[in-house]
């Protein structure tokens, strides 16, 4: 076999990752696309191993050693990477990559227009309640929006 074929193929991997990673928003879709790209790099290391040990009659198979360590090194990654999305979406409620943005930055992105839609006052917001908290969140909101 030709040493074209695995590496068209990782190329085609590894731009599918890229487009992943720079099209998605939700986290662990950009996971999943970056271990799309190390699975890419992976199969690079071994398609180039094979062919240097048949050109220059080496035995050693470092390619495939640090395919090795490399899968390892990714398992541990995506490991620790979901848990610290779970965690995020525990804490916040999304896992949404601009949301979780915005949120670290200060920013209320509740309204279509990126504006909080309840006041945190506790007076007549934009709803126009005077109530005091009497009046559910969910309906605070569908006033805002109407």
């Amino acid at each position: 076999m030709h040493l074209v074929y695995p590496a068209v193929l990782a190329a085609l991997l590894f731009c599918t990752g890229i487009y992943g990673v720079l099209a998605r928003r939700n986290a662990i879709l950009v996971l999943m696309s970056v271990e799309l790209m190390l699975n890419a790099v992976n199969l690079n290391l071994v398609a180039f191993d094979v062919w240097l040990s048949r050109t220059a009659e080496e035995k050693l198979h470092s390619g495939q050693a640090l395919t090795l360590f490399a899968i390892a090194i990714a398992a541990a990654e995506i490991g620790i990477g979901l848990a610290i999305v779970l965690a995020v979406y525990r804490g916040r409620g999304t896992s949404d990559i601009d949301k979780l943005r915005d949120t670290a930055e200060g920013h209320e992105t509740d309204g279509p227009d990126g504006s909080g839609g309840s006041d945190s006052t506790g007076g007549s917001g934009p709803g126009g309640s005077d109530s005091e908290g009497t009046e559910p969140p969910a309906a605070e909101k569908a006033e805002a929006t109407a």
